[in-house]
């Protein structure tokens, strides 16, 4: 794992992104030669689309989520989205190349330079989408440092996020309860932490346990551990780095006061805002013509108003209007009492079902970021009644309201639609991961996996 931007990135990640990116490299170098041997080639144009190639595959592949740290898709899923990005990228690089106010170009090298790249990475990503194999040069050996319900979880976690990751084993604590993984998994203690480590070639320790009496932690072992050039991780940091969630069972306001992150300086404020009026422009502009049918037809299917206005908690807990196309009916909530909605709502009108499964009744929530109540991204805003109820289950719940909420989040993009206090506990951790590491890296990284889920219709209700 590295750090960019306060974002953390999976080695594989960057590996299977540079790995297609060498098939366009050789398309555009093999159709040079071949082009170049018998006619001329203009290596201002070969610069120019090969440029549009990258950029256009790149932006479709993380629209698809090609590129997911969580790889929960099957594997003829992964295969569909893979080649379906290549079918989309090539043709949309030519066309783009086509626009260019640029001098008359040579199309046999534009077609022979896409068709080879096209067939290497088509290749390459049949075989490997959905599979480990991608990964297992840069394999990971993972020891975890205890054996009840917290390393138990690391084990689930990995498995979800990272296959080419391999645990070596579950080193036991002496003062830990009880055991929740298989007991074949467990290492014995007959040597120390530290020579149990080397000798199994561990390349990281993830300390879980369950219980941190006195004893509990050999601070010593772990220290050699580190000094022998083994990562050491406690539990927040490595959910953290894993899936991008700061976990609530092994946080503590220490972790959160003295940690990095959590910065909300002048310069980020004002890239966000700038960045957050530019794109609210573009895609307001862009979405006119469907919020225009979309108004028409929420109209002409049942009486009532086409927006739906309702109070919700913005930043530093200062109440704002939001403003939502009305997907539901008008007696929705007859008795006035706030009700999370649900999975199948039988609330939902037939326009709204199809608006809510796009997303398209968020659009004119862009108002509200023009405004300046609400940004692009960030975690959703919560009606009142929740918050109160939310904030006396859930510890550290008002952290969120740190940062302006947003049209799209981290939670929405990597946890379903929340109906309960459980599910809004687990979209908690995603937003703490937000608000302590926000930047415009990661605001961009979002708003493609928010195509990615617009797309497929994942986690709408």
């Amino acid at each position: 794992m590295f750090k960019v931007f306060n974002h953390w990135f999976r080695w594989r990640q960057v590996a299977e992104i540079l790995f297609d990116l060498s098939f366009v490299i050789i398309g555009i170098t093999v159709a040079s030669m071949w082009v170049g041997s018998g006619l001329p080639v203009n290596y201002a144009h070969v610069i120019t689309y090969a440029m549009l190639l990258l950029i256009s595959g790149l932006t479709i592949y993380l629209a698809l989520g090609a590129y997911s740290r969580v790889h929960s898709r099957s594997e003829p899923d992964a295969r569909i989205r893979s080649i379906l990005s290549l079918y989309l990228a090539v043709p949309i690089a030519y066309l783009l190349f086509g626009v260019l106010p640029t001098t008359v170009f040579n199309r046999e090298f534009m077609q022979l330079s896409a068709m080879s790249a096209l067939f290497g990475m088509l290749v390459s990503r049949v075989g490997t989408s959905g599979t480990s194999a991608s990964g297992r040069l840069l394999a990971r050996r993972i020891l975890v440092f205890g054996t009840g319900t917290r390393a138990l979880a690391v084990a689930h976690a990995l498995s979800k996020s990272d296959p080419s990751a391999e645990i070596v084993g579950f080193f036991p604590s002496p003062n830990e309860d009880g055991a929740s993984v298989p007991h074949d998994r467990i290492l014995p203690r007959e040597k120390s932490l530290t020579d149990t480590a080397r000798d199994l070639d561990v390349h990281e320790i993830v300390v879980a346990l369950t219980e941190r009496r006195g004893g509990s932690m050999p601070l010593r072992e772990l220290l050699d551990c580190k000094l022998n050039g083994i990562r050491v991780l406690d539990l927040a940091s490595y959910f953290e780095q894993t899936l991008g969630q700061i976990r609530l069972e092994s946080l503590y306001a220490g972790w959160l006061i003295f940690g990095d992150g959590f910065q909300q300086g002048v310069l980020r404020t004002a890239v966000k805002r700038l960045s957050d009026i530019v794109f609210a422009i573009v895609l307001l502009i862009l979405g006119a013509p469907i919020m225009a049918v979309t108004a028409i037809l929420i109209k002409l299917e049942s009486r009532g108003p086409v927006l739906y206005v309702q109070e919700r908690v913005g930043r530093n807990g200062k109440p704002f209007k939001v403003i939502k196309f009305r997907s539901m009916r008008t007696d929705a909530e007859k008795d006035g009492k706030p009700i999370w909605a649900s999975k199948q709502d039988d609330r939902t009108t037939r326009i709204g079902r199809v608006i809510r499964k796009l997303r398209i009744d968020e659009l004119p929530q862009l108002f509200c970021v023009f405004k300046g109540d609400m940004s692009l991204v960030g975690p959703r805003p919560e009606r009142q009644f929740f918050v109160d109820q939310l904030t006396k289950e859930i510890p550290f719940y008002a952290v969120r309201h740190s940062v302006k909420p947003g049209l799209t989040g981290w939670a929405q993009v990597r946890y379903h639609y929340g109906a309960t206090i459980e599910d809004s506990a687990e979209k908690l951790q995603y937003d703490l991961y937000y608000v302590k590491n926000h930047s415009l890296l990661l605001d961009l990284i979002i708003l493609f996996e928010t195509i990615s889920v617009v797309l497929t219709g994942k986690g709408a209700q």
